[in-house]
């Protein structure tokens, strides 16, 4: 003869069993929303900010248009002329330059003449870059990792000024004087209006481009001159004064450069299959 549970057992029993199914639903849930959050390609229009696997944290910037160069008769002549831009597509920035943790991360070595984790690499090349984009790439198996073009950067970096620099220039740049002759930690200057630190000093940053004269006409997505023998280096440095840390300001290397005030930072858009 089977006993029937008791009232409170019985009461236990219908408690438990529904906690513990929402229990594990939650789990899986939480499980793959770290998935995603970590997954450029399923970066949303609505998610601003996201975090990769080995700390890079991105912001989605969003279409537009622009004016790209300068008019300016202070600007070098390949800097000029000013014309408009489109940008078509949405993309991921990150908000700082690669750091030396993020760069042992994926190369297991580092570099930099001036050591520390959250000093941006420096003393890498555009081929040392593309190596790391490779081997973040092949990690990640994700969003496709590169470098922006210079006029993804320039829009990036201007975040909807038309001026040369902030009125506070030295909140949010390090350039010569006042670095201290070296680089210094990401991220301690103030962001840009779009979230962005360190468009401006600190070290220049590759981008995909081969050095090229701009258009005169209006370019959508402009991508630069398919060869050449200069690739293009954004931003200024620690190591330059406030003439060459400014958003139209436009400087070469070979890509086999490496110097203490080159680095750079990475753009994740959805991988194509």
């Amino acid at each position: 003869m089977s006993l029937k549970p008791t009232p409170p057992i019985e009461f236990l029993r219908k408690l438990v069993l529904p906690f513990f199914i929402i229990l594990v639903v939650a789990t899986l849930n939480l499980a793959n929303q770290n998935k995603h959050a970590s997954d450029p390609s399923t970066w949303g229009p609505d998610a601003r900010h996201r975090t990769n696997s080995i700390g890079m944290r991105f912001v989605l910037i969003q279409p537009g248009n622009f004016i790209m160069g300068s008019a300016s008769t202070k600007a070098s002549d390949h800097e000029k002329p000013a014309h408009a831009v489109t940008i078509s597509r949405a993309f991921f920035i990150a908000a700082a330059e690669v750091t030396q943790a993020q760069w042992k991360a994926v190369m297991g070595s580092n570099p930099s003449r001036f050591q520390g984790d959250d000093l941006p690499v420096e003393q890498v090349s555009w081929d040392d870059a593309q190596e790391f984009l490779r081997k973040l790439n092949t990690k990640e198996q994700t969003a496709r990792y590169r470098l922006p073009t210079e006029a993804e950067w320039e829009y990036a970096c201007r975040a909807g000024a038309t001026e040369d620099h902030d009125a506070d220039f030295e909140s949010v740049a390090w350039y010569d004087p006042g670095s201290e002759g070296r680089t210094h930690h990401v991220a301690q200057k103030q962001r840009n209006a779009w979230g962005l630190n360190d468009m401006l000093g600190n070290v220049y940053e590759w981008c995909e481009d081969w050095k090229g004269p701009y258009p005169s006409e209006h370019a959508t997505d402009p991508e630069g001159p398919s060869a050449g023998s200069y690739r293009v280096v954004r931003g200024g440095s620690w190591y330059v004064h406030a003439n060459r840390t400014r958003p139209d300001f436009r400087d070469f290397f070979t890509q086999g450069t490496r110097r203490d005030d080159i680095g750079f930072r990475v753009v994740a858009v959805a991988r194509i299959p």
